[in-house]
């Protein structure tokens, strides 16, 4: 039998199918949608479930002309496979044509580019005034995951949303997950909700005013054309609360939700993944075996995660065990951010893991409720530094993020060594607020010189030489020594390598002694160059004859590069280094 799917080019098409042919089409995605997450990796779990969700939407509104939002946009497969893009997801030598996200510069039917989440609802209000203003006729859909509900910008979205007189769909996709389980009192509500089918008089929606629906089976196309039928034509803002099952119609990823939440490449009929990784020699596992150790001695430690448990390696029963220690605020950085300071201002040890793109989120938190304040929590940034991965996603402005604010400590281990002292460090200081980097994800180990205390600046100085000095903040030591061999081997310069430990201060010491024997200080930082660490030793020395050459990535949004290609852009292979140190020599 010739599949539908192939008969599909553009949402368009659907139009000509009747219901039981479009029942078949959902089918044909999720099984192609499969066989490419299990090639590529991907988001499994969210794109299984809105498979039916999407292809009624498409079905029955016009898209583009018809505005429709995904929050968290990683649930948007279908809806590009719908829209001009389905090669992508059937031929292999495709798949890397378009990302795991809405993106406006693939289609014309993807309004924003989104990575992170809670911030449908407020672009939605924004596209809704800017049409009304404009006296346009069309829909705005945002479609929500119930995980997204917990950051303060959708309770702000779904504040102003209610209060418009003209159309506006919001969808709940409510599958009872974020990443792992949901948290907060809000949950409750929807849990009640789903209990009730949508009949209880306790409901979070219709108290900010808005019209609701609810749709038991919200994998079942039949009930969401019937639902999305009847809300088509109001001309007010409705909230549809659907029921779907993340992983549907994938045996594993029904059962294993939170595991297959995202997933590397995997064989489709076991599971197992393609190719397989030492998980045990990580620095995610690290911490959680040193949490895990220092939490039973200590009841006042508390982890604190915002949505992403497995930051901390803490799997469920490790989560159940530290019930009382180990705190998920949902998808709400700024707000975990100010209950550490909470925690520490009363005697606690809250340390906050958190991705550094994800940490963009808390500038204002850090700044006035945390550093102001002089709390002493500790911050784990995971995830930093130049990757491959989605332009929403980039771990590069954490350093240039938090090197205006006063009063916050920002350490850069380069070791599992340094990791695990400062970190030791951080937990029992009472000084103020300690972030560390940390250093990737795998661990590295070398005989490092530790300090006992790091409230005192001191860089360390790996290798004294003259003429030349490498400062390498945190994981690019290893850069900095390929440059320093290969300028002893090749030239014979011995140059000064230095690990700096400190972000955001100086060791004006050590600085001010490379004057005498030194002409030129390199440094290199993976992170952004503007505003970063490097712009800090070419102001200390402006005032005299030193010249700097700061290395790091350029300030702008990369989508899905390699590793490789943006080490070459960047300036930053150890050849090209040397070529620019021996232009300045």
């Amino acid at each position: 039998m010739n599949r539908i799917l192939d008969t599909i080019n553009s949402s368009k098409d659907l139009k000509n199918l009747s219901k039981n042919e479009l029942t078949r089409l959902c089918k044909e995605i999720r099984e192609q949608l499969l066989i490419y997450l299990s090639q590529t990796g991907g988001h499994v779990g969210s794109n299984l479930a809105m498979i039916e969700t999407t292809v009624a939407l498409h079905y029955l509104y016009d898209s583009p002309i018809d505005k429709i939002i995904f929050d968290v946009s990683h649930q948007c497969y279908t809806h590009k496979l719908l829209t001009d893009r389905k090669k992508a997801y059937i031929d292999p030598n495709q798949y890397t044509s378009v990302t795991g996200f809405t993106n406006p510069k693939e289609s014309e039917h993807d309004i924003f580019a989104i990575g992170h989440t809670s911030t449908a609802i407020s672009l939605a209000c924004g596209l809704a005034k800017a049409r009304d203003i404009k006296k346009e006729k069309y829909n705005i859909i945002a479609i929500v995951g119930d995980g997204a509900l917990s950051g303060g910008e959708a309770f702000e979205g779904l504040n102003n949303a209610a209060t418009f007189n003209s159309q506006m769909l919001i969808i709940i996709n409510d599958n009872d997950m974020s990443i792992a389980e949901n948290h907060g009192g809000l949950y409750q509500n929807l849990k009640l909700l789903r209990k009730t089918e949508g009949k209880a008089e306790c409901n979070f929606f219709k108290s900010l005013g808005f019209d609701y629906y609810f749709v038991k089976n919200g994998n079942q196309l039949y009930d969401l054309f019937d639902t999305f039928s009847i809300v088509k034509n109001i001309k007010k803002p409705v909230i549809v609360h659907i029921c779907t099952k993340k992983g549907k119609g994938y045996e594993l990823a029904e059962k294993y939700q939170e595991d297959w939440h995202y997933m590397n490449p995997f064989h489709i009929n076991t599971g197992t993944l393609i190719q397989q990784s030492n998980d045990n020699e990580t620095y995610e596992n690290l911490t959680r075996d040193f949490l895990v150790e220092e939490m039973r001695k200590d009841s006042s430690i508390i982890a604190v995660t915002a949505g992403t448990p497995k930051i901390f390696g803490f799997n469920k029963q490790l989560r159940e065990e530290f019930s009382k220690q180990f705190v998920d605020v949902g998808i709400a950085e700024e707000h975990a951010i100010a209950f550490i300071s909470g925690i520490a201002k009363n005697g606690g040890k809250p340390i906050f893991g958190v991705s550094s793109s994800f940490l963009q989120r808390t500038y204002d938190q850090l700044s006035q409720d945390l550093a102001l304040n002089h709390s002493p929590a500790v911050i784990l940034i995971y995830f930093s530094g130049i990757s491959q991965g989605s332009q929403t996603h980039m771990g590069i402005f954490d350093i240039a993020l938090t090197r205006s604010i006063p009063e916050l400590s920002y350490l850069a281990p380069t070791c599992q060594e340094e990791y695990l002292q400062m970190l030791k460090w951080g937990l029992e200081q009472t000084i103020g607020p300690v972030i560390i980097r940390v250093p990737g994800i795998y661990i590295t180990n070398r005989d490092v010189q530790l300090l006992p205390d790091y409230h005192y600046v001191q860089y360390e100085i790996v290798n004294q030489g003259s003429q030349i000095a490498i400062i390498t903040l945190g994981n690019f030591l290893e850069l900095g020594m390929k440059i320093k061999e290969e300028l002893e081997k090749t030239k014979n310069i011995i140059p000064t390598l230095i690990n700096p430990r400190f972000v955001n201060d100086y060791d004006e010491k050590t600085l001010n002694h490379l004057k005498s024997n030194h002409q030129l200080v390199i440094t290199l930082e993976d992170g952004v160059i503007d505003g970063g660490f490097g712009e800090k030793i070419t102001r200390f020395y402006s005032d005299s004859d030193m010249k700097v050459l700061c290395f790091g990535a350029k300030k702008e949004f990369v989508d899905h590069k390699t590793i490789e290609e943006q080490y070459q852009r960047n300036h930053l292979t150890d050849q090209q280094i040397i070529l620019d140190i021996l232009s300045i020599l």
